[in-house]
């Protein structure tokens, strides 16, 4: 493996789980890279004050900060993340805000109650993500009735022309990623594309499938 794979093998393992110094610096660049994605995302769940929101894979941690102005005094905001840097960083910016729990832990293994949240968001996370029909199921479980999610992914096509994505990333067609969605007790609302640097994200909105009398 000459240097450049390297250095891009390393940095697609930051930008999976971010530590240490070098993973501050991921996070930081994660927040500037997908803000538009992030704003666009939680802007289509149409928040209301009260609400408990969830940024699952919170990353650089600006989806928190959106979120947290969304609910309102009354509203809670969950944030879960694999990483422990992260989990720190986002631990001390907010540890005077009793609103926000910061929780360790995985897509495919929620630590959240069922039907505890309102609005959640995953954006740019699923490429690191083995088993999307588990995510996916506990995303559901997760969610009160009534609640809807955004899934936000880079369009798999453009994507795959970036050679740190050929380190470890799952670059899945969208309609797959739809597939294993319906197949989780989802429902797909819209796939609305937003046309974001350097690559089209599609913003899947999604609603727990109503169970059948």
């Amino acid at each position: 493996m000459g240097l450049r794979d390297v250095l891009q093998s390393g940095l697609a393992k930051q930008l999976g789980h971010p530590s240490g110094l070098r993973g501050r610096w991921v996070g930081s660049m994660l927040n500037n890279r997908n803000g538009r994605a992030v704003s666009a995302a939680i802007d289509l769940l149409d928040i209301q004050a009260g609400e408990t929101a969830a940024d699952l894979g919170f990353g650089g941690g600006f989806g928190l900060v959106v979120l947290l102005g969304k609910v309102g005094e009354r509203g809670t905001v969950h944030g879960v993340d694999i990483s422990e840097t992260m989990l720190a960083k986002a631990t001390k910016l907010h540890r005077a805000d009793g609103r926000f729990h910061a929780h360790a832990g995985s897509v495919t293994e929620l630590p959240l109650p069922d039907s505890s949240v309102d609005a959640a968001i995953t954006v740019n996370t699923i490429y690191f993500v083995e088993d999307l029909g588990r995510a996916f199921a506990e995303i559901a479980r997760v969610l009160a009735p009534g609640g809807r999610v955004v899934i936000g992914i880079g369009d798999p096509d453009a994507m795959s022309e970036n050679p740190v994505t050929q380190h470890g990333f799952r670059l899945r067609p969208v309609a797959d990623v739809v597939s294993a969605l319906t197949a989780s007790g989802l429902t797909l609302q819209e796939d609305k594309l937003l046309d974001s640097s350097p690559h089209t994200v599609h913003l899947l909105i999604a609603r727990p499938t109503p169970e059948t009398p």
